[in-house]
C-alpha cells in the first residue's frame, strides 16, 4: 500500500539493524493486544431485540407491502444504538493517549477490558433504549482504550480479531435469535468473554519499550527487550507536547497521509459495517431477482439475463469484502502506525483512531437513510471514493517497506511533493544529523 516513491538499499540495510527475534513472548503481547478487534458485533437484525426495543421497525421489517426494501430499517434511534460506540471511542481516544503515555500501554488494555466488560453487563440487562445506549457508550470507551495496545505489522492482527469477531458474532446471532425471547441478551452479554481476555492477559504482561522509555524507565525497557524485541526509542523520552509536533512541517506529511486522509478515505471498520448493509442488500436484491424470474416464467416470457445479473451481484459484494480483506482493512491500520515518529506515536494513533471512528460512526449513522433517499446511487457515491482513495495513495504515499520507524523522516525527504513541506522545518537537518550518527554508531 504505497507508491509515489522506493526504498533505497541503504535504508533496506539499515533497517536490519533495528531488526529484533521474534519471541513466543512479543506474539502473546501482539495477541492479547489485539484481541480489542475481537470486540465489534450486533444484534440489531434479530427479531426478540426489534420487539424489544425498536417495535416500529419490526412491524415495518415484518409487513414491507408499503415500504421500500430500501428503508425497511431507516430509524434514527436504531442506528444511534451503533454509531454511539464508535462515537465513545472518538472521544475516549485522547484519554487514552494521555493514559497510555504517562502510565503504560497495559493500563490502557486493562482500562478499555473493565469498560468493555462493564458495557456488555449493561447491554445484556438493558430493559429501556437509555441502557443500550449507555452500554455501547462504555463498550466505545473499551474499543478507545484498546487501540492504543498494539502497532507496526501485528496491528494487521487488530484487523483479523474484528473480522473474526464479527464472523463470530453472527454466528452466534445465528443460534441464540432461536433462543425465544432472550437470546439477543445471551449475544450481547457473551461480549465479555474477550474483554476478560483482555484483562488478564493485560495483567501478565509488561509494559513495551517504547512506552518505558517515555515514562523514563530505560533500565526496565532494556530488560524487557531482552524478552521482547530490539526497538530503537531514545528519542522519545524527551517528547513534551507530541499533539503540538504534529503541526511541525517535519511531522506534517504524516499528519495529513497517517492521521487524516487514511482513516478518513478508508473508513476503517465502518467497511466492514457497510459491507454487511451492502450484503444484506445484496441478499434482498437478489431475491427480488429470483421472485421477478418466477413471475417471468410463470409469465411464459423467459429472460435469461436474470441469471447473469443475480451472479454479476453475488460476484460484485463478493470482490468487494475480499478486496477490503486485504487491502484497505488491515493496512488502513498498519500504515499510519508505521510512518510516524516516535515523538508523535502516541498522539498520532490516537488522531487515527479518532478520525476512523467519527466517519465509522458517521456512516453508521446515516448510511441507512442514505440507502432508503439514494438507493442504489449510495453505491456509486463509494465508488467514487475508492477512486479517489486510489488516487491519493499513487500519487502521495511512498513505499514503507523494510524502512525502520527512526529512518521514515527520509522518505519524506526524498518524495516529489512532501520535500517541500519538510525543509520549511529548522529543526530537519539537525534531526538527520542526529539519525545519522546513530546509524553510524549501529553499524559499528
Amino acid at each position: 500500500m504505497g507508491g509515489g516513491g522506493f526504498v533505497g538499499t541503504e535504508a533496506a540495510k539499515r533497517a536490519e539493524l533495528y531488526e529484533g527475534r521474534i519471541t513466543g513472548y512479543f506474539i502473546l503481547a501482539c495477541v492479547v493486544g489485539s484481541l480489542g478487534g475481537s470486540l465489534f458485533g450486533g444484534v440489531t437484525a434479530m427479531d426478540d431485540f426489534l420487539k424489544e426495543f425498536f417495535p416500529t421497525v419490526y412491524r415495518r421489517k415484518q409487513a414491507h407491502r408499503h415500504e421500500s426494501d430500501y428503508c425497511k430499517y431507516d430509524n434514527q434511534v436504531l442506528t444511534l444504538f451503533t454509531s454511539s460506540l464508535y462515537f465513545a471511542a472518538l472521544v475516549s481516544t485522547f484519554g487514552a493517549s494521555l493514559v497510555t503515555r504517562k502510565y503504560g500501554r497495559r493500563t490502557s488494555i486493562m482500562s478499555g477490558a473493565v469498560s468493555f466488560f462493564l458495557g456488555s453487563a449493561i447491554n445484556a440487562g438493558a430493559v429501556n433504549i437509555f441502557m443500550l445506549i449507555a452500554g455501547r457508550i462504555l463498550l466505545g470507551f473499551g474499543i478507545g482504550f484498546g487501540n492504543q495496545a498494539i502497532r507496526g505489522a501485528v496491528n494487521q492482527l487488530f484487523q483479523l480479531t474484528t473480522v473474526s469477531g464479527i464472523l463470530v458474532a453472527d454466528v452466534i446471532n445465528y443460534f441464540t435469535e432461536k433462543l425465544h425471547p432472550w437470546g439477543w441478551r445471551l449475544s450481547l452479554g457473551l461480549a465479555v468473554v474477550p474483554a476478560i481476555l483482555m484483562f488478564v492477559g493485560g495483567a501478565f504482561l509488561p509494559e513495551t519499550p517504547n512506552s518505558l522509555v517515555e515514562q523514563g524507565k530505560l533500565e526496565e525497557a532494556r530488560r524487557i527487550l531482552e524478552k521482547d524485541r530490539n526497538e530503537a526509542s531514545d528519542a522519545a523520552r524527551a517528547v513534551k507536547h507530541p499533539f503540538r509536533n504534529h503541526l511541525k512541517p517535519r511531522n506534517r506529511p504524516q499528519l495529513i497521509i497517517g492521521a487524516l486522509a487514511i482513516p478518513a478515505l478508508g473508513m476503517g471498520s465502518g467497511a466492514a459495517l457497510y459491507s454487511n448493509i451492502i450484503s444484506g442488500s445484496m441478499l434482498v436484491i437478489g431475491a427480488l431477482v429470483s421472485i421477478a424470474e418466477v413471475l417471468v416464467h410463470r409469465s411464459r416470457h423467459p429472460n435469461d439475463s436474470l441469471h447473469g445479473l443475480a451472479a454479476t451481484l453475488v460476484i460484485a459484494i463478493c470482490a468487494f469484502v475480499v478486496s477490503y480483506g486485504w487491502s484497505w482493512g488491515p493496512l488502513g491500520w498498519l500504515v499510519p502506525s508505521e510512518i510516524f515518529p516516535l515523538e508523535t506515536r502516541s498522539a498520532g494513533q490516537s488522531i487515527v483512531v479518532c478520525v476512523n471512528m467519527f466517519f465509522t460512526a458517521a456512516i453508521a449513522q446515516c448510511f441507512l437513510a442514505m440507502l432508503c433517499h439514494m438507493k442504489w446511487g449510495v453505491f456509486i457515491l463509494f465508488a467514487g471514493l475508492i477512486v479517489t482513495m486510489s488516487l491519493f495513495i499513487i500519487l502521495l504515499l511512498p513505499e514503507t517497506k523494510q524502512v525502520p520507524i527512526e529512518e521514515m523522516s527520509q522518505l519524506w525527504q526524498k518524495h516529489w511533493y512532501w520535500k517541500h513541506i519538510v525543509s520549511k522545518d529548522p529543526d530537519r537537518t539537525a534531526q538527520s544529523q542526529q539519525q545519522g550518527k546513530r546509524a553510524a554508531a549501529g553499524e559499528a
